[in-house]
């Protein structure tokens, strides 16, 4: 079993950029595929950007271009770089989990999530 503890949410202004980090524990960090889930209020829940062990990335069509997913396996730690906000990218954004690369590689739902963390794209 793995724990995930997400950090780098706030308040950021249209345009602007925010980086948000996933510190994983409790399990061998490498053997998982990770991702970055989001939901807003009243909004079904997407999935925003996903990688494989061996580092195959899968984004949400309307963030290609402006988030970046990437994991440091020393560290145990996922990261997602997001540039260019827009307001409609406030959300809660969850941290995930699989021990199964498929998920990251169709879309489908990971195994385990993180309390996330809470980003906020306003003027």
């Amino acid at each position: 079993q793995v724990q995930l503890v997400e950090s780098g949410g706030g308040l950021v202004q249209p345009g602007g950029s925010l980086r948000l980090s996933c510190a994983a524990s409790g399990s061998v960090f490498g053997n998982y595929a990770m991702a970055w889930s989001r939901q807003a209020p009243g909004k079904q829940r997407q999935l925003v950007a996903a990688i494989t062990t061996f580092g195959g990335t899968r984004y949400l069509d309307s963030v290609k271009g402006r988030f970046s997913i990437s994991r440091d396996n020393a560290k145990n730690t996922v990261f997602l770089q997001m540039n260019s906000l827009k307001p409609e990218d406030t959300a809660v954004y969850y941290c995930n989990a699989d021990r199964r690369n498929s998920p990251a590689l169709t879309g489908g739902e990971f195994e385990y999530w993180g309390q996330g963390t809470q980003v906020t794209v306003s003027s």
